[in-house]
């Protein structure tokens, strides 16, 4: 295992549990079937044995409905096999995000309304959480990552101060390196970089955030640990290791390994083409000009701009309405608050005729202090820039592009994420409905 100066990963990481385990009255495991969190599961299960510490722990697993078969099983394993006295099934009517169809840019697991099509069955556990027996009020159609906040509150609220355990890792993007690395951070556990308070009950815990990815693979290979199988799949299909991901099939960061489903899982393939819209025109063009993933061009006689205007025209009414919402967001963003970018893409922005007002003031959000200065784009989206990453500086083709991604939300865009308008309704709702 690569060692971190004197001390190796799996040592450090051992001893994080040790703080984690100490500090907190539970420990719960968000579990997703993926190597990264198998591995931390695995971690901190040897960890609550080693200390007879085991009526700590508990793990939660959300299941997105559709997957690979390997998952479900790997998932059983887990649940039947692991000596964890508190697991939770999630099967729950989330809101999950579908980049494979214009027409449900969301598409909802588990939904009562459309059992008739399900991929699979629904698990028959006792440990299964789903609309008729949720401990707490949940709303059908709250976001995936909205329910697993209000999952972990719900279990540090009812037992107790809680540390959650997620399985990220700094290597895996720049995002992700940010969140460990900013001098801007606040909120966490005792000054500790790998942790972020989430509320009065609950605490994130990232005990794997300085692992590579060869990491995962020696504990695997040293402790004899298990882990889903579909790795085994993967790499017969000739996938690099990087190339390797367990994400919901129809989410952007599925969109490249969909094609495959057909291949290694052709029965669950055979019912997800009559899930989800769109299903099978993933499979065929994704990775392809039509999904946007390699060079694209546009009709000679429209600019950028008027090429991403029609395509917007194209679009059903409400993914139609969600973009011009986001695009407007973004655009005024730029226009009137402005981001901070380093001195060389200022340079490379300028140099493309882009007029910005440089605010001489240093963003708060970026990682190097002094560094980032906030500029602002004065000129309107460029038609194109040399620029690749969308993020740092937009323009008419990037917009073109997301929309073929059928990304809508403009995220590959930087656009942020807001809240769903229901969530934001019954949390108003919660909060006054004492006055009555």
């Amino acid at each position: 295992m690569i060692k971190k100066g004197k001390t190796d990963v799996y040592t450090a990481a051992y001893k994080r549990m040790e703080v984690i385990f100490r500090d907190f009255e539970n420990v719960l495991v968000a579990f997703s079937c993926g190597k990264d969190s198998g591995v931390m599961l695995n971690l901190a299960y040897q960890y609550a044995v080693d200390n007879n510490m085991l009526h700590k722990l508990a793990v939660y697993y959300e299941d997105y409905e559709a997957g690979y078969q390997s998952t479900h099983e790997y998932a059983e394993r887990v649940f039947r096999d692991m000596d964890i006295p508190n697991k939770y099934w999630l099967c729950l009517p989330i809101s999950a995000a579908c980049s494979v169809s214009m027409y449900e840019p969301r598409w909802i697991p588990w939904d009562k309304d459309k059992k008739d099509i399900w991929v699979r069955d629904m698990p028959e556990l006792d440990c299964v959480v789903n609309e008729n027996n949720c401990p707490y009020e949940f709303i059908k159609g709250t976001k995936g990552f909205d329910a697993r906040i209000q999952f972990s509150n719900w279990y540090g609220d009812t037992y107790g101060s809680t540390a959650v355990l997620v399985g990220i890792r700094a290597d895996e993007s720049l995002t992700r390196l940010g969140i460990f690395t900013s001098d801007k951070r606040k909120y966490m556990h005792k000054g500790l970089k790998y942790s972020k308070i989430v509320s009065d009950s609950t605490c994130n815990f990232y005990p794997i955030y300085d692992w590579e990815t060869s990491d995962i693979w020696v504990a695997n290979y040293k402790f004899n640990w298990d882990y889903n199988k579909i790795y085994d799949l993967y790499y017969q299909a000739g996938l690099t290791v990087d190339q390797m991901r367990v994400a919901s099939p129809f989410h952007q960061c599925g969109q490249d390994s969909l094609k495959l489903y057909r291949v290694i899982d052709p029965h669950n393939w055979g019912r997800m083409t009559g899930r989800v819209n769109g299903c099978n025109f993933g499979n065929i063009y994704g990775g392809t000009s039509a999904m946007a993933f390699r060079k694209i061009t546009k009709p000679e006689h429209f600019t950028w701009k008027e090429y991403a205007e029609f395509l917007i025209d194209t679009l059903p009414e409400k993914s139609k309405k969600k973009i011009t919402s986001h695009l407007k967001r973004l655009q005024e963003s730029w226009e009137l608050k402005g981001y901070g970018r380093n001195p060389e893409v200022i340079s490379q922005m300028q140099k493309e005729g882009i007029v910005l007002e440089k605010t001489g003031e240093v963003s708060k959000l970026c990682t190097k202090p002094k560094h980032y200065e906030i500029v602002k784009i004065k000129s309107g989206f460029p038609q194109e820039t040399n620029i690749q990453n969308f993020r740092r500086c937009p323009s008419w083709k990037a917009v073109c592009i997301t929309i073929m991604k059928n990304d809508f939300a403009l995220t590959y865009m930087g656009c942020s994420r807001t809240k769903d308008q229901n969530i934001i309704r019954q949390n108003a709702l919660n909060k006054y409905k004492k006055l009555n």
